[in-house]
């Protein structure tokens, strides 16, 4: 523990003490419990118990209360260790003697230092350096820029309060120089971990905000050093010079010898790491801590170029996220917020000295803005753009309190501004957080108004898909569904291929364009078989079909926005994705289309969505070949809404070519049963209805059935009765819960992705040999209003992934 802190502690719990020493009790480890008269914190076991739990428990209902407002996990910790401190329950008598008292400090600091290597390490192995290789102009200029200018604001305005006749005391005096320095500063893995937690690490402004922190990074981390070795003269400036050069030298080693080491070591190892391997890169980590003290830098230096020198993704990178990550976000770091916020407190901060500094702060931050907004600008973002990468380069994190305390402890800030700059580094962030959260679902909605269905589409107008697909074996299925939605050269069909792989471990998702006539990009390997298939679609159906492949390599929390944006970008019509209804139903969970992910793209599909499921390929072959030898007939099962008639516009569509066979199966209540429901949603149906038989009357290839029943059953009845009739049959995913057609369904539903009758369809007791595609008709409320609080649903200009040509 520094001394500063522990100075802290008792200036803020004892202030008319001057102890400056802890004395430790060796033989009070283990209480022996209360029936031998022991007080069971005054053992440092149990107190620690009581501390880890009491840490933990206060950031998680910390997080529950503020899960509305969307702040990230790095907001709701600082305010947890601020609670407990001084500012808050410290103020209670007796609370913080008894739960974190003084003696316990050392221990307490020990295991969140040790939580904090665990966290920067992390952010290194999630830190890919391709960022380096990538990085373009106009990143150096925005980095440069979120740096120069709020240095060239603060700096003048300091000198001005300095030099003129406004009173200030010595102690803010001595520090305002520090505080323009310190708020002028960007740290790249404060922005990386504050992006990844908003989902917005695969977005344009999350890749430039990440590419330009780093030029910013770079500049801000060679002000703090010539602010603080100007603080000292003579040796201690050799010192300080000594120390910026072992830094250097330090991470040329991890560059050039530890991570080729730990390459060699992987392709020894294999596709999975032994646990041996495991443990000696845990062990690395607080090597490379040691080192780092031992070399004069910061303990948390050496994780964090460790980290760096790990290769990010799968299959090492994955495994260390796999193990690490939880307990050090939820139980580690929970400590070190709580150590922070034990001995600040804000109150204890004089107002006139606050406005002082927050004046200096404010211009900094201003300064961070215009510099990043206007270059972005400069250099071809759009105006939206570049607010949000300005924002983004106002967050602060650990890494910025790491160096707030740096700076105390070299006596380049004192007390005060300590206390100033946390405050200030909660307020910007939590501000940046709110704003983007905001500003985000403005932009969702001003692009999100063009409504974009099957329904919409004129005759013989031409339309776009986005295919999403994980296994090659999947390939087959969905090329029958799209050779069956009539492909010409006057209404061809764009198809923007969409192949998903699931990435954790790094942050960087990477988007794939492949040329269709070589696949040789080692991350897309696996894309070949079905990027051929779709070639030889093409060539099938030269100039009616026209495939645009991408390979999409991300974690699966924002897949889903992928899907999306890709449908925004290409301006699809349908977006078409295959699931494995009874995998899920035999608890196998190894396909990447999960229910969660299904759902999220239904939630927030900027266009129609069909879900395919291919029931042939659970059967035997004799049945297979039987459903491959009727995929001519096609039929739609039509109870009523918006998703019955975007199915039933589907399968019109259909009906243009001359091997499809359309049927409708039209299910209509007994005469003598009453239907509450939409009178207005009637209307439509019976009008669509009316439409589509004038429209195909005369078509020896149309047929129109009506079947009569009495409620749920005489449903179930019907959709028994088709087994081994069709190849196809399309089916909207909502219906009316109140009509007597489906009335009792939903208690049947298993599966909240494929909607009651969709259930019916798919379920395991039916002997439906077919291909079942269960379609949602795209609305506005499945976009906006569905979505869920804590997620950022990106529009087009928020989504873009970092792209490679192959």
């Amino acid at each position: 523990m520094e001394p500063e802190d522990i100075y802290s502690y008792e200036h803020v719990y004892h202030p008319n003490s001057n102890n400056m020493t802890i004395c430790l009790e060796f033989g009070m480890v283990n209480s022996r419990g209360v029936f031998h008269h022991n007080n069971p914190l005054d053992y440092s076991t149990p107190l620690l118990l009581v501390q880890l739990s009491l840490a933990s428990m206060l950031v998680l209902f910390v997080s529950r209360m503020l899960k509305p407002l969307g702040l990230p996990n790095m907001v709701v910790q600082i305010i947890g260790g601020l609670f407990l401190g001084p500012t808050f329950l410290g103020r209670i008598s007796r609370f913080p003697q008894t739960l974190y008292p003084l003696k316990s400090m050392i221990l307490l600091d020990t295991i969140a230092t040790f939580g904090s290597m665990l966290y920067f390490f992390l952010i290194g192995v999630q830190l890919d350096p391709w960022i380096l290789k990538k990085m373009e102009i106009r990143d150096i200029s925005v980095g440069s820029s979120s740096v120069l200018l709020p240095i060239f604001l603060s700096m003048p305005a300091t000198f001005l309060m300095l030099n003129g006749r406004f009173y200030m005391e010595s102690e803010v005096a001595n520090s305002l120089l520090s505080v323009a320095a310190a708020s002028s500063i960007i740290g790249l893995p404060t922005i990386a971990q504050f992006l990844t937690e908003l989902r917005m690490i695969n977005s344009e402004v999350g890749r430039r905000a990440l590419a330009s922190s780093l030029v910013s990074n770079m500049f801000g981390s060679c002000i703090v050093v010539a602010t603080i070795i100007t603080r000292h003269s003579g040796g201690e400036m050799a010192n300080g010079i000594q120390v910026i050069v072992m830094g250097i030298v330090f991470a040329l080693i991890m560059a050039f010898v530890v991570r080729p080491i730990i390459l060699w070591r992987m392709e020894v190892e294999g596709e999975r790491p032994t646990q041996g391997f495991i443990c000696i890169v845990l062990v690395g980590v607080f090597a490379s801590g040691f080192w780092s003290k031992v070399m004069g830098l910061s303990i948390f230096f050496g994780p964090l170029l460790f980290g760096i020198a790990v290769p990010a993704g799968p299959p090492l990178g994955s495994m260390l996220m796999e193990k690490l990550d939880f307990i050090t976000t939820w139980v580690f770091m929970p400590l070190y917020f709580v150590k922070t916020g034990l001995v600040t407190n804000i109150f204890d901060v004089k107002f006139r000295n606050y406005l002082i500094m927050q004046c200096i702060v404010l211009l900094a931050s201003i300064g961070k803005f215009v510099g990043s907004m206007l270059s972005s600008m400069y250099n071809g973002s759009h105006f939206h753009e570049a607010i949000q990468i300005g924002l983004v380069m106002n967050v602060q994190g650990l890494l910025e309190l790491g160096m707030f305390k740096m700076l105390r402890q070299n006596q380049a800030i004192k007390e005060e501004a300590w206390h100033v700059l946390c405050l200030c580094m909660l307020l910007n962030t939590s501000f940046a957080a709110l704003v983007l959260k905001y500003f985000h679902n403005y932009l969702r909605k001003q692009i999100m108004h063009k409504r974009r269905s099957m329904i919409d589409l004129r005759p013989n107008e031409g339309f776009k898909l986005v295919v999403c697909m994980h296994h090659h074996e999947e390939a087959h299925s969905i090329i029958n569904l799209i050779e069956t939605l009539n492909p010409t050269k006057s209404s061809p069909i764009h198809i923007y291929l969409l192949h998903l792989l699931e990435l954790t471990g790094q942050l960087y998702p990477i988007l794939i364009s492949h040329k269709l006539n070589r696949v040789t990009s080692k991350k897309a390997h696996s894309s070949r078989l079905i990027v051929n298939a779709f070639l030889s679609l093409q060539e099938r159906y030269h100039g009616s079909i026209h495939v645009h492949p991408f390979t999409a390599i991300c974690p699966s929390v924002v897949m889903h926005d992928q899907v999306c944006e890709m449908a925004i970008e290409g301006q699809a019509t349908l977006i078409i994705i295959p699931y494995h209804h009874s995998l899920f139903n035999m608890g196998d969970s190894s396909n990447i289309f999960s229910k969660t992910i299904v759902n999220r793209v239904l939630q927030t599909a900027p266009c129609s969505v069909g879900i395919l499921v291919n029931q042939v390929t659970h059967r035997s072959f004799r049945s297979e070949m039987r459903a491959s030898c009727s995929t001519d007939h096609v039929a739609v099962f039509f109870i009523g809404g918006a998703d019955d008639r975007e199915a039933l516009a589907t399968g019109i569509r259909m009906a243009s070519q001359n091997n499809i066979m359309l049927t409708i199966l039209h299910i209509l209540p007994n005469a003598d049963n009453f239907i509450v429901g939409n009178t207005k949603e009637t209307m439509l149906d019976g009008d669509f209805l009316e439409r589509v038989k004038r429209e195909m009357a005369g078509n020896p290839r149309f047929e129109y059935v009506e079947h009569r029943v009495g409620d749920a059953t005489g449903t179930m009845s019907v959709i028994r009765s088709m087994e081994d009739c069709y190849g196809l049959i399309m089916v909207g995913k909502y219906h009316d819960t109140r009509s007597p057609l489906v009335m009792g369904l939903s208690h049947w539903e298993d599966d909240s992705v494929l909607g009651a009758v969709g259930c019916m369809f798919a379920s395991g007791d039916s002997d439906i040999n077919c291909r079942i595609l269960v379609i949602q008709k795209y609305s506005c409320s499945n976009s906006m209003d569905e979505s869920d609080d804590d997620e950022f649903m990106r529009p087009k200009e928020l989504l873009r992934y970092r792209k490679e040509e192959v």
